[in-house]
């Protein structure tokens, strides 16, 4: 079978499988079908009749009115159950595309930071919006179409074999013309819808990631280059677009023939068995009259396959996202265990091993102890694994292999809710979000009141913020934090992690971006934030890890050296060689 039409078959089932309500629809949809095809035929009957008794019988209007009036109420009923046919469908779709959006937004939160990181922002948004849309084309129009296709013509076939053999076998012969030239241009159609959606991937991913970058851009006088890049990338979709379209009026023409020709060849053959009286007027006209509705469904079924090309592509991407396994067993352990969450915890990896999808292993059969209301910094060059660690413990990934220990007990069997509000990151590039100073602060904990969060900003040495913007906490940040200084963003990062009141801190990196007058007064911050807490630092600077309680250097995913500062610089190993260079540029 086609590459196309198979790639479509299985988005049906994954699509009907995927929403258990979609079968009983797809029944409805079938029933209605069935009984459109019915009034067909029953307005064929009728008309054929009625010019069989009007014209080589001579019958007046008081006659033929009960015939009259059954083709009005034929027509009529046919009306509302296409409509209604049509109006089901799009309900489903509807609600089909509504939980498929919800579902795909639930897992990609559930997905975490690994591996959205991993895609481009741009191209997600367009499968969320613009992919789920296709979808919802292919739900409304494409699939109810298909299900019309396979039943309307069998019906009609039934019921014309017992009137006209002959004719029932020129529609059976004819018939299968239609899928055979869908088939054939669907090979082209397929492949080029495909590569049409992945080229508005690529133009939505770039086109975000130069709005984002345009302040850079204009600094680096390269934004003319981009707005360039951008044309010749928008230029491709439509050439992409134009070849789709080109290929749909190709196809739309062909099956029109086709069906035109099939028509034809039904009507010359009752035609002549009429004139040579081997065939009733009245069976002639009924057969003529459902010869039409015989084909057009399929003509309608070419003319929509490229919707259902479109959302097959978009819904491949859909399932593709969907598929990707969750970090998070649903059912890690048969009894979850609830740690108390006062107590700052110890936490222990054993032999914990964590690959990426390539290779080599970001982590190797590592053992680390993490020692209850202390402070350990990892530092290590890029690619070293620290980033990896910070995802295990905030449960964003799942270890290949090994045991992540918190008091004891499995981290697996915490319950996820319960472990993220022990926690509280401080990334190095915090997100905020375009809402209020103090919207962003309640992300933390949303029944906070107006004073805490006017205590966890003087915590974090912002109280001087609030005063300084117009309408204190209610005022606006901007995307992204836009009204704040780099040093101001970082701090409201922290202070997120004051109100959230979490046993257990990360920090990246926290002082990265500041210039060393707020690094200072970040640091106080910061100690204030890790007194009476575990504390997980990822760090590069001596004035950050001079002061852990434990510093452990990290090669290659794997723990090469421990111990304070001092005892490192005494040993003269990896550490002391990392920090030379700092030293003697000071």
């Amino acid at each position: 079978m086609d590459e196309s039409l198979t790639a479509t078959g299985l988005v049906d089932r994954r699509l009907l499988s995927w929403a258990s309500s979609a079968r009983l629809q797809a029944a409805a949809v079938a029933f209605l079908a069935a009984c459109g095809a019915g009034l067909a035929i029953g307005q064929a009957l009728c008309l054929s009749r009625i010019l069989d008794r009007a014209f080589l019988h001579a019958e007046g209007l008081a006659q033929l009115a009960p015939l009259l009036g059954a083709l009005v109420a034929f027509s009529l009923v046919r009306a509302f159950t296409a409509a209604g046919g049509d109006l089901l469908a799009a309900g489903a779709a509807l609600r089909l595309k509504s939980g498929l959006r919800e579902a795909l937004i639930g897992h990609l939160i559930a997905l975490g930071p690994a591996y959205v990181q991993a895609q481009r922002t741009g191209e997600l948004t367009a499968t969320v919006m613009e992919g789920v849309e296709a979808v919802d084309t292919y739900l409304r129009q494409y699939l109810p179409q298909v299900l019309t296709a396979a039943i309307v013509p069998l019906c009609l076939l039934a019921f014309v074999l017992r009137v006209d053999p002959l004719s029932a076998l020129v529609l059976l012969l004819t018939a299968p013309l239609l899928p055979l030239f869908m088939i054939l241009i669907g090979r082209a159609a397929a492949a080029l819808t495909r590569r049409q959606y992945g080229t508005l991937g690529r133009l939505s991913a770039h086109f975000l990631d130069v709005l984002q970058g345009l302040t850079t851009l204009k600094v680096l006088r390269r934004s003319r280059e981009q707005a360039q890049v951008i044309q010749r990338v928008g230029d491709a979709y439509c050439a992409a677009t134009l070849r789709v379209l080109r290929v749909a009026f190709l196809s739309g023409l062909a099956l029109e023939l086709i069906a035109t020709l099939s028509t034809a060849v039904v009507a010359v053959q009752v035609g002549l068995r009429l004139l040579y009286g081997h065939l009733g007027f009245q069976e002639a006209m009924f057969v003529l009259v459902l010869a039409p509705e015989f084909y057009l469904p399929l003509r309608n079924l070419g003319t929509r396959f490229h919707a259902g090309a479109a959302g097959a592509a978009a819904a491949d991407r859909v399932f593709q996202i969907l598929a990707a396994p969750r970090p998070l067993s649903a059912a890690a352990s048969l009894r979850p265990s609830v740690l108390p969450l006062a107590v700052p915890p110890a936490i222990r990896l054993r032999q914990v091993t964590y690959t990426y999808g390539g290779s080599r292993p970001a982590l190797q059969g590592l053992d680390l102890e993490i020692p209850a209301a202390g402070m350990t910094a990892l530092v290590g060059p890029s690619g070293a694994g620290k980033s990896t660690v910070v995802y295990l413990l905030l449960r964003f990934l799942e270890a290949s292999s090994g045991e992540i220990e918190v008091d004891g007990s499995p981290l697996s069997s915490v319950p996820l809710e319960a472990w993220r509000q022990r926690t509280a990151w401080v990334p190095q590039s915090p997100y905020l979000f375009p809402l209020t100073l103090a919207e962003n602060l309640r992300l933390a904990r949303p029944d906070a009141s107006e004073g805490e969060l006017r205590l966890a900003l003087a915590q974090a040495e912002l109280s001087d913020l609030v005063d300084r913007l117009p309408q204190g906490l209610d005022s606006p940040i901007g995307e992204r934090g836009a009204r704040l200084s780099a040093g101001e963003a970082q701090r409201l990062a922290i202070a997120r992690a004051f109100l959230r009141r979490a046993t257990f801190v990360v920090l990246d990196e926290p002082s990265a971006s500041l210039d060393p007058a707020l690094e200072a007064r970040l640091q106080a911050a910061a100690e204030t934030l890790m007194r009476g807490r575990t504390v997980l630092v990822i760090a590069h600077r001596l004035s950050t890890v001079h002061r852990a309680d434990q510093i452990v250097v990290m090669r290659a995913g794997k723990a090469v050296e421990r111990g304070t500062h001092a005892s490192l610089w005494e040993a003269g190993g990896v550490y002391r060689a990392m920090l030379a260079p700092y030293l003697e540029a000071r």
